[in-house]
């Protein structure tokens, strides 16, 4: 679906603009048959096992057995444990690989200033999965990160099944001292268990993100350091990933079941006109 469709849809999320206020500007509803990849003039697939700047285990690949349409209207990223007999075929940074999963953006094909973003999500679960939907600045590739700047929509960590997190990093807020928060659900409930719609409303001065049409943070110019950049102030692209391993959600344990998948019904991108 496009923005020139006559069914464009309305946005989930809460907002300070009216639905009839905000233009449908890219979307992706993942409409193809089943086993179809990732719409190339939509995603590239990254690749490599690196670690990604935060000691992650998995080699992420461009392999449908990683990310392909499910025939469903939905897009699923897999991630999997590597049989011993096949490791040997791909190498992370810390040698044969034990895990492939898949990381998509849309750097060099969409890119956008302000605006409503959304996707409705199912996550994984287990211990040392971290999914994530997220956003990078589009100088990424000039400034580097933090100068960049970043907005994590939703990321969510094995150990916290019912928590999800929005954070922003930029320079001198960054990496353990990104600002943001976590929500957490309700009477013991997973998020693991539906479909959750993960949001963010981001405007020149302030950003907000919301589940499920609640909003349970905000962010705005004043509360970023003292002498510290905004760094939401450029293009961005959109990414979507799901990592194994790494710094913050610790690796996978005895307990962890592959293969998890991280299920996403549509991502779309609304502004104001």
């Amino acid at each position: 679906m496009n923005a020139t469709s006559s069914t464009a849809p309305v946005p989930f999320t809460s907002t300070d603009l009216p639905a009839d206020r905000l233009r449908l500007v890219w979307s992706d509803e993942f409409d193809e048959l089943a086993g179809t990849p990732p719409d190339p003039a939509k995603w590239e697939c990254e690749q490599g096992g690196g670690g990604w700047g935060n000691g992650e285990l998995e080699f992420y690949t461009d392999s449908t057995e990683n990310a392909a349409q499910d025939g469903q209207s939905c897009l699923v990223i897999t991630a999997k444990a590597v049989p011993e007999t096949e490791q040997h075929q791909r190498t992370c940074w810390y040698g044969p690989a034990r895990f492939t999963s898949a990381r998509l953006l849309t750097r060099g094909r969409f890119a956008f200033t302000y605006g409503l973003v959304e996707a409705r999500i199912k996550l994984p679960y287990g211990q040392g999965l971290w999914p994530a939907f997220w956003m990078l600045g589009e100088n990424f590739g000039e400034v580097g990160w933090p100068a960049c700047g970043e907005i994590d929509i939703m990321e969510n960590i094995g150990r916290e099944p019912g928590t999800v997190h929005g954070t922003v990093h930029g320079p001198g807020y960054c990496g353990g001292e990104g600002i943001g928060t976590g929500l957490a659900l309700a009477d013991g409930a997973m998020v693991r268990d539906d479909f959750h719609v993960f949001a963010v409303d981001w405007q020149p001065d302030r950003i907000r993100w919301y589940m499920d049409n609640r909003m349970f943070f905000e962010l705005s110019r004043e509360q970023i350091p003292q002498g510290a950049p905004w760094a939401f102030d450029h293009p961005f692209f959109l990414l979507m990933n799901v990592a194994v391993g790494g710094y913050w959600p610790g690796n996978p344990d005895e307990t962890t079941v592959f293969p998890q998948t991280m299920t996403i019904d549509f991502v779309r991108v609304y502004q104001a006109g």
